[in-house]
């Protein structure tokens, strides 16, 4: 398989080597002679076959009342670990995670959510120590099933929200797709035309920084 040289959440340079043989460079890192490289500072993740490295500076860091789409990334006692993309994982309790009395002896918390799927949540406390503590008790809150996941930049989420929600109803208008922003810059979308929509929400993270986007995006959900 070869050999995984950090540890999972350790801190990592450009250009340290992160592991050899036939691990798969992720997104953060690169593969140079058989090895995989940090492209960025920052927080490696690894998983069986893979390495990626979440940038420390440009990347999404989580604030308290921020809804973010995250993935289930790890199973606990009574808590799910949430994967966020940012350097801190998001902790969900049983008790935030769930309305319902969940009884541990009879319910497998798998049943509730299971490693891989896709929940939109909330945080709602950032510790000192950055523990990132989430919870599902907002209405709005759910499990995603389904769709497809783009992920932009965090700092374009407000360009693809746009002045009042514009930007995004006019994708969901043009497209009928139902389509779901977190904060931290991972966009859920279901349903409709969804490489229309993808294709819009590419463009304003490619071209978000300059005037003319509402137009630049009209033109390309108009060739549909």
């Amino acid at each position: 398989m070869g050999k995984k040289l950090v540890e999972d959440k350790s801190n990592v340079l450009p250009g340290d080597v992160l592991a050899e043989g036939d691990y798969l460079s992720g997104r953060g890192t690169y593969k140079e002679d058989g090895k995989v490289k940090s492209r960025v500072l920052g927080v490696a993740r690894t998983d069986k076959s893979k390495i990626s490295v979440i940038p420390l500076t440009g990347g999404y860091i989580p604030k308290e009342g921020d809804k973010v789409v995250g993935k289930v990334s790890g199973i606990g006692p009574s808590h799910w670990w949430i994967e966020l993309d940012s350097p801190y994982d998001g902790y969900l309790s049983l008790a935030e995670g769930s309305d319902e009395f969940i009884d541990l002896d009879e319910t497998d918390l798998s049943d509730v959510y299971d490693i891989g799927e896709i929940i939109y949540t909330e945080v709602i406390k950032v510790t000192s120590e950055k523990d990132v503590k989430l919870s599902m008790q907002d209405r709005i809150c759910k499990k995603l099933s389904g769709g497809r996941i783009v992920r932009i930049s965090p700092s374009k989420v407000p360009r693809l929200i746009g002045k009042g929600g514009s930007m995004v109803e006019m994708i969901k208008d043009k497209t009928g797709s139902r389509i779901i922003i977190g904060q931290n810059g991972i966009v859920w979308v279901s349903g409709g035309e969804e490489d229309l929509a993808l294709e819009a929400i590419k463009t304003v993270d490619k071209k978000g920084h300059g005037d003319g986007l509402t137009e630049k995006v009209e033109k390309i959900l108009n060739r549909r």
